[in-house]
Formats: C-alpha cells, sequence, structure tokens
C-alpha cells in the first residue's frame, strides 16, 4: 500500500478519520509528493493527527555537531506537518554514543525546536519509548525544564511495561498525563526484553487520563503478531466503551 492510500483505507476499514503516520513510512518529503499526499488525505475525508518522527541523531549528544543535526530533523518535520496540515509531531529522542542522558543539555537543544514549532502553530510531543533515553520520569523533567506550551508529553500505555513492573509503569504513565496534551497511544499489550507478554491495564489506564482531563487524540497502536485487523478495532470499540 502507498502510505497516500493509508488514510482511505483506514476510513473504509475502521471507520476512523484521521491518521498518524511514521516518518520511516514517506517515500518523499518533496513539496510536490506533500501537496499529493495532503490531497489524497483530504480526498478521502480525512486528516492527519500526528506525525510519529524517528531520527538517528541524538539531541543530548556530547557532540555539537551532531546535537546540530538531531535539532534540524526535527524542525524539517515541523515543516512537514505544516504542509500536511497536522497539529503535531511525535519527535524521538535517540541515544547519544558519546553522552548519558542529560536533563539540562537536552532541555537546551529542544528550546529551539518549541520555539520553531510555535511560530508555526505546531505542538511537539515526547513519548515514553526507549527506556533509557525517553524514561518517562525523564521526559517529565525535560519538560518543566523547557516549560514552553509547545513541549509535550505523548503517553504511550504499553511501553513503559517493556522494561519495568507495573508499579513504575503506572506511576510514570500518571506522569506523562500530568504534561499530555494533543495525543497518547492506546495499546492493550506489549512485550518486555524477555520477550514476555505484558498486560495493559486498560480501566487503570484510561481512569489515569480521565483524572488528568485529559482531551487530545487517542491514537490505536497495535504492533503485535498476526493479523491485525480484528484486534485493531476491537481496540477502538475498548477505547470508546472506556471514553464514554
Amino acid at each position: 500500500m502507498e502510505l497516500k492510500d493509508f488514510a482511505a483505507h483506514v476510513i473504509q476499514n475502521f471507520n476512523v478519520n484521521k491518521i498518524e503516520p511514521w516518518s520511516r513510512h514517506f517515500p518523499s518529503t518533496a513539496p510536490k509528493y506533500l501537496e499529493e499526499f495532503r490531497y489524497s488525505v483530504n480526498k478521502s475525508g480525512a486528516v492527519v493527527a500526528n506525525l510519529a518522527v524517528d531520527g538517528s541523531h541524538s539531541l543530548y549528544a556530547a557532540g555539537r555537531d551532531e546535537r546540530e543535526k538531531a535539532t534540524n530533523f526535527s524542525k524539517k518535520w515541523i515543516d512537514v506537518a505544516v504542509a500536511l496540515g497536522s497539529p503535531s509531531i511525535r519527535t524521538n529522542i535517540s541515544r547519544a554514543r558519546d553522552a548519558a542522558p542529560e536533563v539540562a543539555r537536552l532541555a537546551a537543544n529542544l528550546r529551539p525546536i518549541a520555539e520553531h514549532a510555535a511560530a508555526r502553530n505546531v505542538v511537539v510531543h515526547l513519548e515514553n519509548d526507549d527506556p533509557l533515553s525517553e524514561d518517562p520520569f525523564f521526559l517529565v523533567k525535560v519538560i518543566r525544564k523547557v516549560n514552553s506550551p509547545w513541549l509535550r508529553a505523548l503517553p504511550d500505555f504499553g511501553n513503559t511495561l517493556s522494561a519495568h513492573d507495573d508499579d513504575y509503569a503506572y506511576k510514570a504513565i500518571d506522569e506523562m498525563f500530568a504534561h499530555a496534551y494533543g495525543i497518547c497511544h492506546v495499546k492493550d499489550g506489549s512485550v518486555d526484553e524477555q520477550g514476555k507478554a505484558r498486560h495493559v491495564d486498560l480501566a487503570r489506564t484510561f481512569g489515569i487520563l480521565k483524572r488528568h482531563s485529559y482531551k487530545g487524540y487517542c491514537s490505536i497502536e497495535y504492533d503485535a503478531p498476526g493479523d491485525p485487523y480484528k484486534p485493531t478495532a476491537a481496540l477502538i470499540d475498548t477505547t470508546i466503551e472506556h471514553l464514554s
């Protein structure tokens, strides 16, 4: 399937008219392709809710050149979001080869990204994904340090369960939702580093979401083996039930 046909496919199969494309699925970011992509999405009756953006350069690296590459990468995808009419992006925090995660350095390099986003009316989100470079408590410290309404948390229901016990994971999701705004990732399970399946307590997690009066999107993310259609549809229905 071509990426530009994905929105129509989602509407047809799930009756959902918003999509969250992944940067690595884009065959091009040239203006002509982005114009075609936006036209195709809009023609189907859908919109882009967020862009999930993954780069390989680190924003907290010791080397300035590495940090500048990471900063320019995020700024580029903010501009892509503008071209596609997306209200936000999720930018990843890649591990650095020459430095451990550091709040002050990461915050200093996220500030110009948040300023670039603010000037273009695009929100930047940070997701609890990589257990080292994107630990949820670390990200919250960074978000507080930057202190910009344009830099927010993107809580993922299952990612932290892959690396930590329940007590840590649900405290983490609570911290993330305290700083969430535009989007979260809904999962009903994850697989830990030993390959063991971990179940997400959806009632507990949606309870946290509601306690923080979260009003953003709930993006359905199913990444287990096998046919994704039936379980994705079931997760959409379950999400609607919990939000009702």
